[in-house]
């Protein structure tokens, strides 16, 4: 698929999403699946992720990714290790412990790991003790791959700021099914 029909597609899932109060954050073509990722302020639930299945597949049913082919459709969250590979993926990071492993032949260690400080158009800084000057600046052209890192038993500091954990939300819901009983459910915005 070229980048002009990968923008239209983005642009129609997106707005298919939004009037649910999500926000489309990947998109993944693979030779016979399509996989949709959204997400929003608190994390989704599985109610969010059937009401994205199905605004999704209406979109998918007039725009066919693979015209006459079969194909599958993921529709799911971010989950709590997630690759980055755009500067808004970057820019939704900011806080969080990431690692990354820059292209061959450039300067400094080639992987890197450390807390995500910023992150802009062109690039992203992260800060660690164990870095030359304690932070280090890469632009998105020396990125090999990257992904968040799970920190069991800690709070990052962008999830501090959204006001919880940031790992509930990206529970199985097999597992939020297995809540203990008499605990109140709060509703997610």
């Amino acid at each position: 698929m070229d980048d002009q029909v990968d923008d239209e597609l983005s642009d129609l899932l997106a707005s298919a999403v939004a009037p649910l109060g999500l926000d489309l954050v990947d998109i993944e073509r693979r030779a016979t699946s399509v996989r949709v990722v959204v997400d929003r302020t608190g994390g989704v639930d599985l109610e969010a992720i059937a009401a994205a299945t199905r605004a999704v597949s209406v979109v998918l049913d007039g725009h066919d990714p693979f015209p006459g082919q079969r194909y599958t459709l993921e529709v799911s969250s971010p989950g709590v290790e997630r690759k980055l590979r755009t500067p808004s993926h970057f820019e939704r990071a900011v806080g969080e412990k990431v690692t990354v492993r820059t292209v061959a032949g450039g300067e400094g260690e080639r992987r890197v790991t450390g807390r995500l400080a910023s992150a802009d158009a062109h690039g992203f800084v992260l800060e660690s003790d164990d870095l030359p000057g304690g932070e280090r600046r890469l632009s998105y052209d020396e990125v090999e791959r990257a992904r968040t890192v799970f920190e069991w038993g800690s709070q990052s500091p962008a999830a501090a700021r959204r006001g919880g954990s940031g790992r509930q939300a990206a529970r199985s819901p097999r597992a939020a099914a297995r809540k203990p009983a008499g605990r109140k459910k709060v509703a997610t915005p």
